[in-house]
């Protein structure tokens, strides 16, 4: 059985092009919370290949992404506290690749 775990992954590309290559590929490991933030559920292998793709699209020196572990998915309760527009957690429901 793969544990997956529960990644946050944040970014700040400095540059247009960059930016939108990344949230492409953001769009294909999780689930968007807000414009350059996205919440995932990852296997080792799935975070091994979001990183490779992250580290060829990102410059070093101009952009930054930061990847939190937050646990494992199926006993991680996010905690979040939204102030202004209202936070709809993600649902946790069973994926097949």
């Amino acid at each position: 059985m793969t544990r997956e775990r529960t990644v946050i992954v944040t970014y700040d590309i400095a540059d247009t092009r960059r930016w939108r290559r990344v949230f492409k590929t953001m769009n294909g490991f999780g689930e968007r919370l807000q414009l350059s933030v996205f919440q995932c559920r990852l296997s080792k292998r799935r975070r091994v290949e979001l990183e490779t793709r992250l580290r060829e699209l990102v410059k070093p020196g101009e952009d930054h992404v930061l990847l939190i572990d937050v646990g494992p998915t199926d006993s991680t309760d996010l905690a979040v506290v939204s102030i202004g527009k209202t936070f709809e957690g993600i649902e946790r429901k069973a994926i097949v690749v």
